[in-house]
């Protein structure tokens, strides 16, 4: 493959870049870390009329038909400005899910608002004992005429205080199935969580909740290996906001060594320096190449699963060792809540652990090894 950019590609890159740094720097995203509803509604709609919100739609569905390397471009330019917001878990996460797993009425109905920022939309697939697990899932789905009656808990819920509609899977005669829940239906009880990297997770709990059997995402019983793909996509999608990070971070550290003199001269003079950044600067550059080649591979429609794995696994890793080693170049200063470097290694923490750690993905590499 060539993993140079498009023209095209450059342009969205430079022009994310541009807008991102002017509405939203590091500030804001330090400031919606405490504000309740977790980001700025007039920002989410200034991305809207960008085509942001629907790149990779279909253009029938409200979006611009870009391709999903097209978005991972997009996505490492909102890791590098820690854009904060449901655009990842929205348009991203359960984006993907409707329209993968959606009927033609569903896709019609939810894609277009998305792409607008009209509705936002979360998905609740973990369970306190599951994990990613989904043969793990307590949540029952049970008939009831027309209806779905769904009881169970669902963690770390992302952004599930602003969502107009949740998309949730739960235990079925006929196996797992997926369904998309209007948030304000009675039976919904939300309970914030205090995470490391302060974003808008939350705890679900359904009472009862009635569900329309027309709200299944695509067949029902099927949702285990329906989802299993899509969870793969998102997580070379979560690599590639990574990898922006991890280059902020190191540029960061770059600027810093340069400027900071000790014994007269630049503290990036000295070779151990050198080799901490130099070993940062390795670890950027394997993630880029991995999550590129995965991204490639999925617009392409070639068989993904094994680049997908291996590319969360190496990148959750890299991204924690580059903000480490950030943190001991620069020093004690970077250790303070005014300093940009902490927001970092706390979002490379967090990134690690959505849609799977290293060992997640390092066994399902093994699966794919041993077939």
């Amino acid at each position: 493959m060539d993993y140079s950019l498009s023209e095209q590609q450059e342009m969205l890159k430079k022009s994310a870049r541009d807008f991102l740094s002017s509405e939203s720097p590091k500030s804001l995203a330090r400031q919606m870390a405490t504000d309740e509803r977790g980001f700025p509604p007039q920002l989410y709609i200034k991305m809207a009329n960008l085509g942001w919100l629907g790149l990779n739609f279909p253009e029938k569905y409200g979006g611009t038909g870009a391709s999903f390397l097209d978005l991972v471009v997009l996505l490492e330019e909102t890791g590098r400005a820690c854009l904060p917001g449901p655009f990842f878990t929205s348009s991203v996460l359960s984006g993907m899910t409707i329209l993968e797993l959606g009927s033609e009425s569903q896709k019609r109905e939810l894609l277009p608002e998305i792409a607008s920022g009209q509705i936002i939309v979360t998905l609740a697939n973990i369970e306190p004992e599951s994990g990613y697990n989904p043969n793990k899932l307590k949540t029952k789905a049970t008939p009831n005429g027309n209806n779905y009656s769904i009881s169970g808990n669902k963690i770390l819920v992302p952004y599930a205080h602003v969502a107009n509609y949740c998309i949730c899977t739960a235990q079925t005669n006929a196996g797992i199935s997926i369904s998309v829940i209007d948030s304000s239906t009675s039976g919904i009880k939300l309970t914030p969580l205090k995470t490391i990297a302060a974003d808008k997770q939350f705890e679900i709990v359904f009472n009862k909740v009635m569900v329309p059997k027309k709200n299944i995402l695509g067949k029902e019983g099927e949702g285990n290996a329906q989802l299993q793909q899509i969870m793969l996509k998102a997580a070379v999608a979560k690599c590639a906001e990574m990898v922006g990070g991890a280059q902020q971070v190191l540029e960061m550290t770059v600027e810093y060594v340069k400027e900071r003199k000790q014994f007269s001269v630049p503290v990036g003079s000295f070779q151990a320096i050198q080799h901490h950044c130099a070993n940062m600067l390795t670890d950027i550059d394997t993630s880029i190449f991995l999550t590129y080649q995965a991204a490639w591979k999925i617009s392409e429609g070639i068989p993904f699963a094994k680049d997908a794995s291996i590319a969360k696994a190496w990148v959750s890793d890299a991204y924690k060792r580059a903000t480490k080693l950030g943190h001991q170049c620069i020093g004690g200063v970077s250790l303070i809540e005014d300093h940009d470097m902490p927001f970092f290694s706390r979002r490379a923490k967090a990134a690690e652990l959505i849609l799977g750690d290293a060992d997640y993905h390092r066994e399902l590499i093994a699966q794919e090894l041993a077939l």
